[in-house]
């Protein structure tokens, strides 16, 4: 390796020398030499870095822009919801008056007619017994009657032609013998005046003719009797009242029959089939339950405040979930006396806890509508809730 020497570098001949700077012009030599380091082109990693720090702080500002409007947009919407005026409306659920239908008088029951769900039409056949002794009663008494009727016609009927004849030939023997003896008594007074005949004689004839005109007129009393029924009045009345008394047994029986097959009262759907053939039922005790239209009604709650608004007769609307909006029913019932809101009702606009009891009917085409124990909301109509915001604008 060949080592040069080092050679001292001299100053060039034609440079003048360098003057001295003040301490203003070395300040700003010193600001305009930084500012050219800064206008310098960086490195391609420093770039990279100031790049992604102006997006992540451009993103953040962006992200707390949309909560901003999000809270505003929400605290908005509270604020609406909490000073916006509250429907009027109260909560309630259906219900219905069933028909328990079971028999009149105690029985084997032999078939049932129905099923649940099924409708039925007023006097449609629901259930039978047995009607084996019912009907052995019933001849029983069209055979009674049949007898007090012809006792009755037999009194009222004159004699018979035979005992007619029979009678009016009695009496013919009868009459010829009371004359027979008045002429043995004429002859007898005579010969007792001439000494022919004794007295003892006529009186004896005397008493047989008596005795004989004492018939005549027994027989003639008889026969006037068969011949004409005024003479028996008395027995006719009692007979009479014998015949009643046998077509009320008749009736009786005609009628316990007819309870052997018992029929839809009226119209509607069997909602239950409490007993089944076989099964001996009281007098009573119910054996299908019927649940006709109109008798579903929708019960409800309302406060002390709004009983002056609603009275009997007055329309509200019904809502429910599977109904469509327009279903309205009548109020018919108001109870006379407050009572507490029943735990079932429960609703958290409400502040009232005494409220009173109400009964609205559905419309009788709508009433199909609502099922027992299904939840109903009750609304007034609007005239009630116009007065309720008339209040509330006179309030403020």
């Amino acid at each position: 390796m060949i080592n040069v020497p080092a050679t001292e570098s001299k100053p060039s001949p034609k440079s003048a020398p360098a003057e001295t700077k003040t301490h203003a012009e070395q300040t700003s030599d010193h600001a305009n030499t930084g500012k050219r380091q800064d206008d310098a082109p960086k490195p391609r990693k420093e770039r990279d870095k100031e790049s992604a720090a102006e997006q992540h702080g451009g993103g953040g500002r962006r992200w707390l822009v949309i909560l901003l409007v999000t809270g505003a947009a929400a605290g908005a919407a509270i604020w609406f919801l909490t000073h916006r005026p509250s429907r009027v409306e109260w909560q309630g659920y259906a219900e219905a008056d069933f028909i328990k239908v079971g028999p009149t008088q105690q029985g084997l029951l032999t078939e049932v007619k129905v099923n649940r769900g099924d409708l039925v039409n007023a006097g449609d056949l629901l259930f039978t017994q047995d009607d084996v002794a019912d009907k052995a009663a019933l001849a029983t008494a069209r055979h009674q009657l049949d007898q007090a009727l012809e006792r009755l016609a037999n009194l009222q009927a004159p004699g018979r032609p035979s005992e007619v004849q029979r009678a009016e030939a009695e009496l013919a023997d009868s009459v010829a013998t009371r004359e027979r003896l008045k002429g043995d008594l004429d002859r007898a007074q005579t010969l007792v005046k001439s000494g022919a005949e004794t007295v003892q004689n006529r009186d004896q004839i005397n008493g047989n003719y008596l005795s004989a005109a004492a018939r005549v007129r027994a027989l003639e009393a008889a026969l006037a009797r068969m011949r004409d029924t005024t003479g028996r009045e008395s027995e006719i009345k009692a007979q009479q009242a014998a015949v009643e008394a046998a077509r009320s047994d008749l009736a009786r029986a005609k009628w316990r029959l007819d309870q052997d097959r018992v029929v839809a009262p009226k119209t509607g759907v069997i909602a239950d089939v409490m007993a089944r053939p076989g099964e001996t039922v009281m007098a009573g005790a119910p054996v299908v339950s019927l649940l006709p239209l109109e008798n579903i009604f929708v019960r409800f709650f309302v406060p002390e405040a709004m009983l002056i608004h609603l009275h009997r007769g007055d329309e509200v609307q019904l809502l429910c979930d599977t109904g469509p909006q327009d279903l309205r029913g009548t109020i018919d019932f108001v109870a006379p006396q407050a009572e507490y809101t029943p735990p079932v009702i429960y609703s958290v606009e409400s502040r009232a806890k005494l409220v009173y009891m109400m009964q609205a009917r559905p419309r009788p085409d709508q009433a199909k509508l609502f099922k027992p124990g299904q939840p109903v909301t009750v609304r007034p109509i609007e005239k009630i809730e116009a007065k309720e915001k008339d209040g509330d604008e006179r309030k403020r």
